[in-house]
């Protein structure tokens, strides 16, 4: 803007200066014309009166004149000329000057010499014998003028271009100063001249306005980030070409992606063909859903695409975990299963231990065998039951579960009790250690807890064998429960499946003793009922310890 001031008053300084020269020449030039005019005037009269009174002598007599003065009879014959051979000189009767003074006295005339840039101005009086007397005197052009003052007009010039641009810079700062000093949040404070007074006006109401809209978009911004922010599902905005124009955190997070995706292909995130897919039938217009498997997690798309006018302007997509759902889904089958299996087998017993007995094929002595067959089976059946119970309801737990204090160490010391007679027909020798430590629970769970692992622990425990109870604290203060055998063990590749559902180590040993398979999987959803947690340590041979930290 500076530059464009300075430039502008500097073309308008130095049009100024040609108008102003051109009317100056102009003006003097005029002037000098005139003055020549008068001298010639003059000049003629004065040598008209001379001649008049002496003749030729008083043309003879003049010495040094600048002029041309030419004497020519009333014929057109030269009689005198100061700067001629009049010898040579043709007959002048012709000449305009000549001929208007032998009419009316006197006569002027002019005749231009293009290649010497000037002018022969003439002047001829009519003498009282009839002759006439002209002078003649060589004027400058115009153009030979402004030659010769070439110089002087540069140095005008050229000083005036100086003061010119001084004074050009100063009133280009000076306006475009006020406008720098403007403070764009608070243009009203501006101290400016009083033509800039609309101008601040206008940017103010205009900043009002700017801010009014960028508080809007910013509360809406910030209102869609929050939302989409606390949205576990993942969100992800393309445009028609698959680019990324917005994404939630929890999309990068559910893909396994750290850096941000804006602006790059959304094909970075994953480049499976289902992925590729199903964003192809979202951009051609299609809605479509579908479940993609990303390393050991399964999730499910829902795409969306977006219209403008009829055209595909981009596509949503929602990206949602149900990696859960599934295992659930798939533990429900199995469970589905494995209790039909459970169920069936003692049930296929009892029935065809009763169709024996109905045909009577069984001897009288034989019936109080096949009755306690009976019982055993149905006993097991019932335990079954009840484990399958116990788990569902577990299952169906949460946080409106009344809780209360509990006392591990009492807890511990009852299921020792009550589990005493069975280690002793195992074998076994049961130990409680540890003190009185409360946590905040609910007691019956606790207690089946407890009472799982140890009697787990005694099951598969070699005779002779050992099953402490220890309740203690860990190096953080967490009270903690731990079941340490000396039993069969577990291999490792199988400890992370022991808390599955109706899953056995050793499938034929544990048919032996009875287990249902539903032990180990109540207590770890009593453990996750209570937000426990539980580390298993064991080798094959050697014995299993099982901590559960509340």
């Amino acid at each position: 803007m500076t530059k464009r001031i300075f430039k502008n008053t500097m073309l308008i300084i130095l049009l100024v200066l040609a108008l102003c020269g051109v009317f100056i020449i102009g003006v003097l030039y005029r002037y000098y014309n005139k003055e020549i005019s008068d001298e010639m005037y003059n000049e003629i009269n004065f040598i008209s009166a001379g001649v008049e009174a002496d003749g030729l002598g008083y043309l003879n007599s003049l010495d040094n004149v600048k002029i041309r003065i030419t004497w020519v009879d009333n014929d057109g014959t030269v009689l005198f000329d100061n700067q001629a051979d009049i010898s040579t000189m043709d007959n002048h009767s012709d000449r305009e000057e000549i001929k208007a003074a032998l009419v009316s006295s006197t006569g002027k005339s002019v005749r231009y010499s293009y290649t010497l840039s000037e002018k022969q101005v003439y002047h001829a009086e009519r003498l009282s014998d009839g002759s006439v007397i002209r002078i003649s005197y060589v004027q400058n052009s115009i153009w030979k003028i402004m030659l010769g003052m070439i110089q002087p007009v540069l140095l005008i010039v050229i000083l005036a271009f100086v003061v010119g641009g001084v004074l050009a810079y100063r009133l280009s700062r000076q306006i475009i100063e006020p406008l720098d000093n403007i403070n764009l949040d608070n243009p009203a404070e501006a101290e400016v001249y009083e033509e800039m007074a609309p101008f601040v006006r206008k940017i103010t109401h205009q900043n009002q306005q700017i801010k009014d809209t960028v508080a809007a978009l910013k509360a809406q911004k910030e209102e869609f980030e929050l939302i989409t922010e606390n949205m576990q599902e993942g969100l992800i905005i393309i445009d028609k070409n698959a680019v990324v124009l917005s994404h939630n955190t929890s999309a990068l997070k559910l893909f396994g992606v750290s850096d941000r995706v804006e602006q790059k292909n959304v094909l970075v995130l994953n480049r499976t063909k289902e992925f590729e897919t199903a964003i192809k039938l979202a951009l051609e217009g299609r809605h479509n859903e579908r479940a993609i498997a990303i390393g050991e997690r399964i999730f499910n798309l829902y795409l969306n695409p977006v219209f403008d006018k009829e055209k595909v302007a981009g596509a949503i997509i929602v990206v949602t975990d149900i990696t859960e759902k599934e295992k659930r889904e798939h533990l429900r089958r199995e469970f589905s299963a494995n209790v039909s299996h459970e169920l069936k087998t003692p049930l296929t017993s009892i029935s065809g231990i009763a169709e024996i007995i109905k045909t009577g094929i069984v001897e009288t002595k034989d019936v109080p065998e096949f009755a306690e067959k009976i019982h055993k089976e149905a006993s097991r059946l019932i335990n079954l039951v009840e484990d399958i119970i116990k788990v569902s309801q577990l299952d169906e737990a949460d946080s409106t579960v009344e809780k209360e204090r509990v006392n591990l160490y009492e807890i511990c010391i009852e299921v020792a009790e009550q589990l005493e007679s069975v280690a002793k027909l195992k074998d076994v020798n049961l130990s409680v250690k540890g003190r009185d430590l409360v946590v905040i629970g609910v007691k019956p769970i606790v207690r089946e807890m407890v009472f799982n692992l140890c009697d787990n622990a005694i099951k598969y425990n070699k005779p002779n064998g050992n099953v402490i109870i220890k309740v203690e604290q860990d190096d953080n203060k967490a009270c903690f429960v731990e079941v340490i055998d000396t039993g069969i063990g577990i291999a490792p590749d199988q400890q992370e499946r022991v808390f599955e559902r109706f899953y056995r180590v050793d499938k034929s040993h544990s048919k032996e003793i009875g287990g249902t398979g539903l032990g180990l999987s109540i207590v770890k959803h009593g453990a996750i009922l209570h937000n426990a947690n539980i580390s298993v340590e064991s080798n094959l041979n050697q014995g299993t310890r099982i901590r559960i930290t509340f």
